[in-house]
C-alpha cells in the first residue's frame, strides 16, 4: 500500500482528502457567507467606509464654510461700511445720484 501512495505522488495526482472533512467545508460555507452574502458583507462595509470618509470630508467643508459666513455675519451687522458694500457688489444697489453700470467677463 506504501508503494501505491508513493507511485500516486510520483505520478502527481493531487490529494484532496481535506476537502472531504465537513469542517472545512463548513468554514469555507461561512466564509464566503460573511463576504458576500450576508446583510453586512465585506463588500457593503467597504462602501459604507468610504462613504463615511467623503461624509466628513463633507463635514469639514460645511463646518468651515459655516465659520467663514458667521464672520462676515457679524462683520455686516457691526459695520454700515461693510453692509453698504456687500448691497453693491451681491444686489447691485445704488444711491440716487450714481448709475451702475454691470460689466461681465467673457
Amino acid at each position: 500500500m506504501d508503494a501505491k501512495k508513493i507511485t500516486n505522488l510520483k505520478k502527481g495526482k493531487p490529494k484532496l482528502n481535506w476537502l472531504k472533512n465537513k469542517f472545512v467545508l463548513v468554514a469555507i460555507v461561512f466564509i464566503i457567507w460573511i463576504c458576500f452574502l450576508d446583510e453586512n458583507n465585506l463588500l457593503e462595509r467597504v462602501q459604507n467606509i468610504r462613504e463615511l470618509k467623503q461624509l466628513e470630508v463633507d463635514k469639514e467643508y460645511y463646518i468651515k464654510k459655516i465659520t467663514e459666513d458667521t464672520q462676515r455675519l457679524n462683520e455686516l451687522r457691526t459695520d454700515n461700511d461693510n453692509l453698504e458694500k456687500f448691497a453693491r457688489e451681491q444686489y447691485l444697489m445704488k444711491k440716487d445720484n450714481e448709475d451702475v453700470f454691470v460689466i461681465v467677463e467673457e
